[in-house]
């Protein structure tokens, strides 16, 4: 049986984490993340810790080797393990379009209300969520369209999706929707 590959992408705050945690606490996935990558791209060239670093650098290197250079790494460490995998922060067509190519692959997006999902990042308290709900919002509009394919496009990434989860409810709602739709993706397969 071939690796299945599920790449996820969504709004900030709106449940990426916590589909991933699911995948891989209840299914036993992989998980690979882009903002991981960047964070130790980050880390090494001493770069500040924050959103901001992240969409530069993120653009930067897709401008540099292509728009779906990450992914592409990130799959190819993936395939070395042969296990089923979540690749975490898609964020433009390309990489979306890369790992479509690559058979076997199935685009996630999650959403919820704005207001909710602000409260949430808060909550987290990463390095990148410390920020008010004015720049919340400016940093979700910069990424949410470009007409630069090495640039994030997060509006298209979820129009391409296969799936699309509203998390507006609890944790047991959202991973309901994801094992309806894990049931549709398996269609006929006995485990993942």
């Amino acid at each position: 049986m071939r690796m299945l590959c599920i790449g996820i992408t969504g709004t900030i705050g709106a449940g990426k984490g916590t589909v991933v945690e699911y995948l891989e606490k209840s299914r036993g996935f992989r998980h690979y993340s882009v903002r991981g990558f960047l964070l130790e791209y980050i880390r090494q060239e001493g770069m500040p810790e924050n959103r901001d670093s992240m969409f530069l650098l993120g653009n930067r290197l897709r401008t540099e080797f292509g728009a779906s250079y990450i992914v592409d790494y990130l799959y190819d460490m993936a395939m070395d393990s042969d296990d089923n995998c979540i690749i975490e922060s898609i964020r433009t067509p390309g990489e979306a379009t890369s790992l479509r190519s690559r058979g076997n692959f199935y685009l996630l997006a999650v959403d919820a209300d704005p207001g909710l999902r602000y409260k949430r990042i808060r909550l987290r308290k990463s390095e990148t969520d410390t920020v008010s709900f004015a720049t919340f919002t400016e940093n979700e509009e910069r990424e949410m369209t470009s007409a630069d394919p090495d640039c994030q496009n997060i509006r298209e990434c979820i129009r391409m999706a296969d799936f699309v989860m509203s998390n507006n409810g609890s944790r047991e709602e959202l991973y309901e929707q994801l094992e309806t739709i894990l049931i549709k993706i398996l269609n006929g397969r006995t485990s993942i």
